[in-house]
């Protein structure tokens, strides 16, 4: 769910000693002084904010914008990967940064803190964060397992090529910029192109305007090399899908991307119509309740026919198996297959708060809802150890 964002709900969750050393770094001043200022007196807050050059709330904004969307449990991990990949996992500072932090009040304390004294880990805390917040992803596996080359001479060329695709088949992407992070055992590449002009209409220095500018549109990769597997978010026509995955190829794996093994399903979704079904996890993992809520069955004989079989599972974890039971005769249900289902997960989350409820989605043959955060990545490898997610066959020599 979504967080409603608004600057004086964000004054009144950020300690007010943290307000006044950013408000300091940004050159800003105001006859209310925080000391003598309640840490939830909205009113006094926002006298103060209103007290502002305009020009000077506006940068603010934008970045206060970026912190609160960070002050979530989310938006920590984010922060935290990135501190683990520049750091390492068993360094001093990394351990020492992890006590730190923790030990504040709560996560817009930790984003503030972070922002204000740890800019090194905000950018990449922040794009890991972007993508963990996104369900729109198509997988390609099946590709070479080579390590990415990720020099700047490597993301140069995968800027190249997505340029030069974008102006000749949409007529934008002059420009593009690629930015990468390391995160985990995967290789996250963050790609910027050049969009159409576009005009805005903005206040600027207290006039109204209709202001044009030229925006980037965003494409992300995620690629695992140990898999052979790349994710791709792209908003826009499903046909450049493929001509993406290829320019990631040839830029980053110097390889022709192979063809598309289009008789292999990705997510094996048919065993998951049995009650007897188990999921398999690592109790160690955190995972606590997981259980089917949502089956969709497709017609083999009549094309485009389908059945969908949802029920309350929040007593029973068997309660869409019991709706079909009652529905569908066993005798007629080889005439279907599994298209796409729905799974609620209760998985513990950080620092002991109260379980998350989570719902996956996966549809037929390569769609699924889960992101790359800390949590969703141990809900792929419930997948994968399910078998609903399949590795690679092993070759054989």
């Amino acid at each position: 769910m979504s967080r409603y964002y608004s600057i004086s709900t964000f004054l009144r969750q950020v300690p007010n000693a943290l307000l006044d050393r950013y408000f300091q770094t940004r050159g800003v001043h105001s006859r209310v002084k925080l000391q003598d200022v309640g840490e939830t007196d909205t009113e006094r807050l926002m006298e103060m904010w209103n007290s502002f050059p305009g020009n000077k709330q506006g940068q603010m904004e934008a970045e206060c914008r970026v912190i609160f969307e960070m002050s979530c449990e989310k938006g920590f991990r984010a922060i935290l990967d990135e501190a683990k990949s520049q750091l390492g996992e068993t360094s001093d500072e990394y351990v020492e940064l992890v006590e730190k932090l923790t030990l504040l009040g709560g996560h817009y304390e930790r984003a503030m803190t972070v922002f204000l004294d740890h800019q090194i880990y905000w950018k990449g805390g922040t794009r890991f964060y972007r993508a963990d917040t996104i369900s729109a992803w198509r997988k390609r596996k099946n590709l070479p397992r080579k390590t990415a080359a990720t020099d700047r001479a490597s993301r140069n060329r995968l800027a190249e090529l997505m340029s030069s695709y974008f102006h000749y088949t949409e007529g934008r992407g002059s420009n593009c910029l690629v930015e990468y992070y390391r995160r985990g055992d995967r290789d996250y590449f963050f790609a910027y192109p050049e969009d159409y002009s576009q005009h805005s209409i903005e206040w600027q220095n207290g006039k109204f305007e209709r202001r044009p500018h030229k925006p980037a549109f965003e494409i992300i990769y995620v690629y695992c090399q140990k898999d052979g597997t790349l994710d791709v978010h792209h908003r826009g026509p499903y046909r450049a899908i493929e001509s993406l995955h290829e320019i990631f190829v040839k830029a980053i794996l110097n390889e022709d991307l192979p063809p598309d093994p289009k008789d292999e399903r990705v997510y094996n979704l048919n065993p998951l119509a049995s009650q007897d079904f188990r999921f398999n996890y690592d109790p160690s993992s955190g995972i606590e309740r997981v259980a089917v809520k949502k089956l969709r069955l497709s017609s083999k004989v009549n094309r485009g026919d389908r059945i969908i079989f949802e029920a309350n599972t929040g007593r029973d974890d068997k309660a869409v198996y019991e709706l079909l039971d009652k529905t569908l005769l066993p005798k007629h249900r080889s005439q279907y297959h599994v298209t796409q289902v729905e799974i609620g997960a209760v998985v513990a989350t950080f620092d002991s708060e109260s379980p998350k409820s989570t719902t996956i989605r996966i549809t037929h043959p390569n769609s699924c809802s889960l992101k790359y955060d800390e949590v969703d990545l141990k809900l792929r490898a419930m997948l994968e150890a399910s078998g609903i997610e399949p590795k690679k066959p092993q070759e054989v020599d």
